[in-house]
């Protein structure tokens, strides 16, 4: 059986939206949802269909082939003991072993481009009269929050003019239109007090109450239960004759599109890339973020042009460059539809290098790219600049020494950006290292097609190296001029100084301190899963992600382990030990052997967001990581032919 029974599957639906839950079946998360939809993609997302319980009733009895937790901390019903094995591709599907011999098949899957699932049920062994009784809860909420128990819940149904029947659970809420080849029998009922142990965990509220309108019935002996479910204004997906022709027409067309894909790291990827009004975008992680800045752009390298998807790049990039202000980028979207936050430093540099990588890599694979696409994005590359050689948001300027300064009081702009009681854990106010790196290989980018950039180029470059090498510690500081203060640095030992040798198109540094820089970040920070974001000997590190909001936001930077970062570490030791073969297969079992392995372990097929910085880096965080898998995939490639499937 593949993950363990805590692991995460993963549909989404290129919306947005998405169906996730647990190898065992038992919802532990607020978000963990069979019909999760984005209202105004790839946002505004809202739990329709929670889950179910089904039970198989046989001659020998009825059996569960379902589990919940309820307060305080029962399990019920046993479906989960009855669990023989489970597969998550092409799509998650369980088998249950009954005690009386007999065996059914549990299939779900999302189709790309809608709002929708598909379940299914099949008897695989077994003899006589097998019925299939099917009991969904709904809620029809901001995934965010919870649902309890109200009178304003509507548990009636309405026939579609289409076939089938429509729940609308709330004025104002997406209906959900349901299909099925069996029958329904009206059956309203509250079930109180759902216990999401993740939630628990994490110091946030925790318990849920979901109405269940009705019971769909199925004869399990006579065929293949199917249960099809969509969000209102998507019901033509259901509409390809009747249930069990709609769900074929489905899964052979899902079947084919997940079948293109050349392997299960790109089946990953393509969970990320979603659509944005008429353009693309990328989700950064699931189940709770949006599409951000920086994660995007960092992520798209290895998402899209690592896997040649490179049409969803340029759409991608392109949607992107109409949100220039001021020089920077958004650094997220709010879920609410709000206007966007421009709060970030680095996000629209990372555009900057995502633009160059695109092109580069385009032309060398043969990809025509018009003119009018290379000249709106070369367009926002000098906005960007622009913006930020004169001056922008939040201090944001190009100094007198070419280098990028940034800051005020009370904002991160850097991806350190976690905050505790409205002030910035790790603000690095100033001049930070891996900006620099940014800043100065966005001036390379722009001078290839616009000489203006050049003299600040080799003024900035210039500069770094005079400034940031730390003879005491053989590595880079992490910080100069921190906080305004001109002519100081701060030490602090962090991964961000890997980005002056890897990560980027250009290095800023070669030969001895470039060896030595790598070399410290190996022996410092390097784990298993990823980089630590502090080093272990400095007294303000935290080894584990655990505890309320606070807790965690304090450990976020401050010694937890990031797996995005191996991408940039990777590249790095690549370009000081040398691009042969010997070092290839070296660096795959030393860097990424348990990246790889951690595919089966948290969410399943993907690569978490985070980790304890202390073993044994227990998984944290999203489950499911867009920049984490992009640099997964990227390492790989960069490591040469013969990556794990």
């Amino acid at each position: 059986m593949t993950g363990s029974p805590t692991s995460e599957w993963l549909e989404a639906d290129g919306l947005g939206g998405f169906a996730s839950g647990t190898v065992s079946g038992v919802r532990t998360r607020r978000y963990h949802a069979i019909l999760l939809a984005a209202t105004t993609p790839p946002t505004g997302r809202m739990v329709l269909v929670n889950g179910f319980d089904a039970f198989v009733e046989t001659a020998a009895g009825r059996f569960a082939l379902s589990s919940q937790r309820y307060a305080p901390g029962v399990t019920a019903p046993d479906g989960a003991s009855r669990i023989e094995s489970f597969e998550p591709s092409p799509w998650p599907r369980w088998v249950f072993a009954l005690p009386d011999g007999t065996r059914v098949a549990q299939e779900l899957f999302v189709p790309k481009g809608a709002p929708a699932v598909a379940l299914s049920w099949r008897r695989l062994a077994g003899e006589g009269p097998a019925r299939l009784d099917v009991r969904p809860f709904f809620s029809g909420r901001d995934y965010h929050a919870l649902h309890h128990e109200n009178p304003t819940f509507r548990f009636e149904a309405k026939a579609s003019p289409r076939g089938g029947l429509v729940f609308r659970p709330y004025a104002g809420v997406p209906a959900v239109l349901v299909r099925t080849n069996g029958s329904f029998e009206p059956a309203r009922d509250w079930y109180r007090n759902f216990l999401y142990t993740d939630e628990q965990s994490r110091g946030l509220d925790f318990l849920e109450d979901l109405a269940s309108p009705a019971l769909f019935l199925f004869d399990l002996a006579a065929r293949e239960a199917v249960w099809l479910a969509c969000a209102e204004g998507a019901d033509e997906i259901l509409n390809a004759g009747g249930a069990a022709e709609g769900l074929e027409s489905l899964r052979a067309s899902e079947r084919r599109r997940r079948l293109s894909l050349p392997g299960r790291i790109e089946r990953a990827a393509d969970a990320y890339l979603v659509r944005r009004g008429a353009g693309r975008t990328i989700v950064a992680g699931y189940p709770w973020f949006t599409d951000w800045g920086r994660d995007s752009f960092i992520a798209l390298r290895g998402l899209c042009l690592s896997t040649r998807r490179f049409p969803e790049a340029e759409g991608i990039l392109l949607q992107w460059a109409e949100s220039v202000s001021e020089g920077m980028l958004p650094n997220f979207f709010p879920d609410a539809g709000t206007a966007p936050e421009y709060n970030s430093v680095d996000a629209s540099l990372w555009y900057v290098v995502a633009v160059h990588d695109f092109l580069t890599e385009a032309v060398a694979d043969g990809r025509f790219v018009s003119n009018e696409t290379r000249g709106r994005l070369e367009s926002a590359i000098e906005a960007i600049l622009e913006g930020y050689s004169r001056g922008t948001r939040f201090g944001i300027r190009a100094d007198a020494d070419g280098l990028l300064a940034s800051g005020e009081p009370g904002v991160a702009l850097t991806w350190m950006d976690a905050r505790v009681g409205g002030q910035p854990v790790t603000p690095r106010a100033g001049k930070p290292v891996e900006v620099q790196a940014l800043w100065i290989n966005a001036l390379r980018i722009a001078s290839a097609f616009s000489g203006r950039w050049l003299s600040l180029h080799d003024r900035a470059l210039r500069s770094f190296g005079e400034r940031f090498w730390n003879p005491s510690e053989s590595c880079l500081f992490d910080v100069v001029d921190p906080d305004g203060a001109i002519g100081t640095a701060d030490p602090t030992f962090r991964p961000n100084q890997i980005y002056a040798v890897g990560g980027l198109p250009f290095r800023l540094l070669d030969g001895d301190r470039a060896r030595r820089i790598v070399d410290a970040v190996e022996a410092r920070l390097l784990t298993p899963m990823g980089l630590r974001s502090l080093d272990p000997a400095d007294p303000r590190y935290v080894g584990r992600y655990e505890g309320g909001p606070a807790a965690r936001d304090a450990a976020y930077h401050q010694g937890t382990v990031w797996p995005f970062l191996i991408g940039a570490f990777v590249e790095a030791w690549l370009r000081v030990h040398g691009p042969t073969v010997a070092a290839r297969e070296q660096a795959r079992r030393r860097f990424l052997e348990t990246l790889l392995g951690h595919l089966d372990e948290a969410g399943i097929g993907h690569v978490s967001e985070i980790a304890d910085g202390e073993a044994p880096h227990t998984p944290r965080g999203c489950p499911f990581q867009a920049w984490s898998v992009g640099e997964l995939i990227r390492a790989e490639r960069l490591l040469g032919p013969g990556a794990p499937r």
